[in-house]
């Protein structure tokens, strides 16, 4: 609408002729200011169809664009995803999305591992043996957390509020103390995890990192969403 109020080359044209009327006194006739009203609202209209037009064009068009995008519903409910932990060097990890969750494999080392089975670290956990069920699925209920000790399974979302810990596997760092074996520290309000997703004590998480549900459909991939066949 606003570039029809700013456009008007019909002023122009009607004072033109007023001006160059002989004898004109100041005021227009009656027939000029007629048609200038005419004028004016010819353009209006044009103007305004105009601009429905585009509107109801663009509205058109983004319905469309909406009706192939894949809905919510449908994103929240993907089905499995797998991945090649063989191509995941010892001590790294890769982030995958699942069901719209970052999702956490890690191929631990067997320095991590003998850590993790460590009587003193056991002492300092709230749930050292996942004794919560809903954090993990059965075959996952023991020291590692997993189904092959090497490879950790884990949603990565802190069990607080949700935000995403960092991974911080280096033993004693300044900043956690001489203490830390190697896990995930959480930024937000401080929760600290080890390398088995299982939460310390005096911290705001309350349980541990939860486990998905994931199998080994061929050796060395691993796929998240589908419980191993019994």
């Amino acid at each position: 609408m606003s570039k029809y109020k700013h456009s008007k080359p019909d002023d122009g044209a009607g004072n033109s002729a007023t001006s160059s009327s002989p004898g004109a006194t100041g005021s227009k006739p009656d027939s000029v200011d007629d048609s200038k009203r005419s004028s004016d609202r010819r353009r209006f209209l044009v103007g305004a169809t105009a601009t429905v037009g585009v509107v109801g064009a663009a509205a058109a068009s983004w319905s469309l664009l909406s009706s192939l995008r894949p809905s919510a519903a449908a994103r929240i409910s993907g089905g499995p995803v797998r991945v090649d932990v063989d191509a995941i060097r010892p001590g790294n990890q890769v982030t995958l999305s699942w069901r719209g969750k970052p999702v956490w494999v890690l191929h631990r080392t067997p320095e991590i591992l003998e850590r993790l089975a460590h009587p003193h670290l056991s002492e300092r956990l709230r749930d050292p043996d996942s004794e919560v069920v809903t954090q993990q699925p059965g075959y996952a209920q023991n020291t590692w957390r997993s189904i092959r000790p090497e490879y950790l399974v884990v949603i990565a979302l802190c069990t607080h509020l949700g935000c995403i810990p960092t991974f911080r596997p280096r033993v004693s760092p300044e900043d956690l103390g001489s203490e830390w074996m190697g896990g995930y520290f959480c930024p937000c309000h401080k929760s600290k995890f080890d390398l088995a997703g299982r939460v310390y004590k005096a911290v705001p998480a309350p349980t541990n990192l939860v486990v998905p549900p994931y199998h080994y459909p061929e050796p060395g991939i691993v796929e998240i969403g589908v419980d191993p066949e019994k």
